[in-house]
């Protein structure tokens, strides 16, 4: 733990760079009833991402171990009402890392925070929530406050393995879970082979974080409870759209429409824009220019965007587009091809770069790298291997005499 203090106070900011625990979640609820904003990080990335991403996000704390969080507990009254949300990191299209930013809430607005999510997803106290993604991603993160603050009980088997999920399925009985469309492929090619565990204790299964192929998705609710599966659509920024798997079966495609308190509108270009409840609004830390860019004044109120595009049928029904430009989606991890190139760029023997995906039947999609120069394979996976975490790893290497390019310099990426 960096900069050892003895106490903390609202609107100071925690990194946290611990693997998820029940005592890591403890440690975030205590953080937020106190106004403290907790920084949730991979524990996995390298000296100099955790350099570059905190750089302009000053925390009080840094916690890279686990006697550093139960350090940190003992300076935090018990856990009550939510007074802010953790502050995800979120790269962009730009590659620079900005933290996505509510501030400190007064109750009125905590206290509808917490009722929003609830309502949507009728979390009770005899709910037992399965974690299967890293605790310092937004979406499970989400749902295990919200089910801890409903009074139910949270189970964190540790690092995704199918078989010990599908032991935790056995033993503990979840009534829920939020997944990405990897997990379920993985968990689907075990219970193929060994034998399928019973599902019947799910009441909610909710998925995101990438395109759901069409065979993954039906297998997923002949598999549940009828009724017990979902999708939404979402980024680190905010929440859009919920999606009963029965509306898709009518809608193939959807994911859904706006959730309650939201209007989502498209440009004529496409782009989606989200109105949104004044609790759920947000800034980038620090970064007035790029919280302008995002946000627009609309006669429904100001509404913001992330980039992405869809259409939104007469219906209300949303359909996306294409994903952030050039956002490479990997077993639900988002990487940022610019954070790539940035990086590898500066490996000895590379002249030119373009980072991109490749379709991938197990991870949806692959990191790919096309390089430029005389820089071998093994010095570029050692390279990556010391500055950049698992996921933004490239996977495939493929050198070049020169890259695709536009009259202007772009990379022409669906070229590669």
């Amino acid at each position: 733990m960096m900069g050892r203090v003895t106490s903390l106070g609202p609107g100071d900011r925690v990194a946290l760079l611990v693997p998820g625990s029940t005592l890591y979640l403890d440690a975030v609820h205590r953080m937020l009833a106190a106004g403290v904003v907790p920084i949730p990080l991979d524990p996995r990335l390298t000296d100099d991402e955790r350099g570059r991403i905190l750089a302009g996000l000053r925390p009080t704390l840094e916690v890279t171990d686990e006697q550093a969080l139960l350090d940190l507990l003992m300076t935090l009254p018990p856990p009550g009402l939510p007074l802010a949300r953790p502050m995800h990191c979120t790269s962009g299209t730009t590659g620079t890392p900005k933290g996505v930013w509510s501030g400190l809430l007064d109750r009125g607005a905590a206290q509808a925070l917490v009722d929003e999510e609830r309502i949507l997803w009728h979390f009770r106290p005899d709910d037992v929530n399965l974690v299967l993604s890293p605790l310092y991603h937004s979406a499970p993160l989400r749902f295990a406050l919200g089910t801890r603050l409903a009074g139910g009980r949270v189970v964190v088997p540790g690092a995704f393995d199918p078989a010990v999920v599908t032991a935790a399925i056995a033993i503990e009985r979840p009534t829920t879970m939020f997944c990405v469309p990897t997990h379920l492929q993985r968990l689907f090619a075990l219970w193929d082979a060994h034998g399928w565990p019973d599902l019947t204790s799910f009441r909610l299964v909710a998925h995101a974080g990438a395109p759901c192929p069409t065979d993954v998705k039906r297998r997923l609710i002949e598999a549940f409870p009828p009724g017990s599966t979902w999708e939404f659509y979402g980024s680190t920024e905010g929440q859009f759209t919920a999606c009963r798997s029965e509306e898709w079966l009518e809608r193939p495609g959807t994911v859904g429409r706006a959730r309650p308190g939201r209007t989502l509108t498209t440009d004529s270009d496409g782009t989606l824009w989200c109105v949104v409840p004044q609790h759920a609004r947000f800034s980038y830390f620090d970064e007035p220019d790029k919280t302008a860019a995002a946000w627009r004044e609309t006669e429904m109120g100001p509404a913001f965007t992330v980039g992405d595009h869809g259409r939104i049928d007469e219906d209300g029904y949303v359909y996306l587009d294409g994903r952030r430009e050039d956002l490479i989606i990997s077993g639900g991890v988002n990487v940022y091809p610019t954070e790539v190139e940035q990086v590898l760029g500066e490996c000895p023997g590379v002249h030119d770069i373009a980072v991109y995906a490749a379709p991938d039947p197990d991870w949806g999609q692959r990191v790919c790298a096309a390089i430029v120069g005389e820089a071998t394979e093994d010095a570029l996976s050692a390279y990556a291997r010391e500055r950049l975490a698992p996921p933004k790893r490239p996977k495939t290497y493929t050198f070049r005499p020169d890259l695709p390019r536009t009259l202007t310099g772009k990379v022409l990426r669906s070229e590669l």
